[in-house]
């Protein structure tokens, strides 16, 4: 049996930029063995396959899968499934609403198709569960190949909503790129039985409103370096936004993330306070589909 797949660069507006997704459309009928080896053959640090929804009251099930092991939630994954969906919707017109079916709950998002563009946004409801990270700032810098005076006065935290990362400033945006991740101190400092395993290190303006630089390490998960996490840039949104005085308001930060790697990537990220709490995370950004294929399985 042929099981067809679309290509989509997701954050970015031109094509072979972003970060790479592979979105199987109909997944009916594909056993669960079969999507993790499609997904490792794709070797994308993330697959995606698109079913009938468990849920009265959702669109789609969408199960996210790295090249090791399926994801309850990712950002990039559902950003690039949704703008896939709509684009093959010939009555969805400019704007299309989804809402999927996912391991870490419901998310919604909604595709925007015109000129030429297309662009989606994640709404995710809830707040990132932060926790302070125990690990030395001399442990943190000499895993990313760096001075310990090139980390940043703010403390590491870490911090997830179905998916966890280790939040760690950095001093400015050279010390960003200067990065050099070193695997073996970080196999010592994060055991498979950490709370977190994923590293993502940062700089910039961390006023809302303002541009903050990032890059993002998952070996544990088959990911050497992403070009683009949505997930961690909607959660360090949600962190930020937790540490505002502000009780009440959205605010919005734009994360670039990749240009390391030679796949530039800009996401926007949001996050909603009411009463003095986070209700609410967005992330959104561009997408490009740049190629189909299938797999006889």
């Amino acid at each position: 049996m042929s099981h067809r797949f679309v290509l989509v660069d997701v954050f970015t507006d031109r094509p072979f930029g972003g970060n790479q997704l592979a979105v199987f459309p109909d997944a009916q009928g594909i056993p669960d063995a079969l999507m993790q080896s499609y997904a490792r053959e794709l070797n994308f640090s993330e697959t995606t396959f698109v079913l009938p929804p468990r849920k009265p009251g959702h669109t789609h099930r969408v199960r996210i899968f790295t090249p090791h092991e399926e994801l309850p939630f990712a950002g990039h994954p559902n950003v690039g499934t949704a703008v896939v969906l709509a684009s093959q919707d010939k009555e969805a017109g400019a704007g299309r609403r989804f809402v999927f079916d996912e391991e870490v709950g419901t998310v919604h998002v909604t595709a925007r198709i015109a000129d030429g563009h297309r662009f989606a946004e994640l709404t995710l409801a809830g707040d990132a569960e932060i926790r302070e990270c125990p690990l030395p700032r001399e442990t943190l810098a000499h895993m990313l190949g760096l001075r310990e005076e090139r980390m940043d006065h703010r403390a590491p935290w870490m911090a997830g909503i179905g998916i966890r990362f280790c939040c760690i400033p950095l001093a400015d945006l050279d010390a960003v790129a200067a990065a050099r991740f070193d695997t073996a101190t970080w196999e010592t400092a994060f055991p498979p039985d950490a709370w977190t395993r994923q590293i993502y290190a940062l700089a910039g303006d961390f006023a809302p409103g303002g541009t903050i630089k990032v890059r993002m390490w998952a070996p544990g998960v088959g990911v050497a370096e992403d070009p683009a996490t949505g997930s961690a840039a909607g959660i360090l949104a949600s962190s930020l936004a937790a540490g505002l005085p502000d009780r009440d308001g959205v605010f919005t930060w734009t994360v670039e993330q990749g240009a390391e790697i030679g796949r530039p990537s800009f996401i926007t990220a949001s996050a909603e306070k009411g009463d003095g709490r986070v209700v609410a995370i967005r992330v959104g950004g561009k997408s490009v589909i740049v190629g189909e294929g299938s797999f006889n399985g």
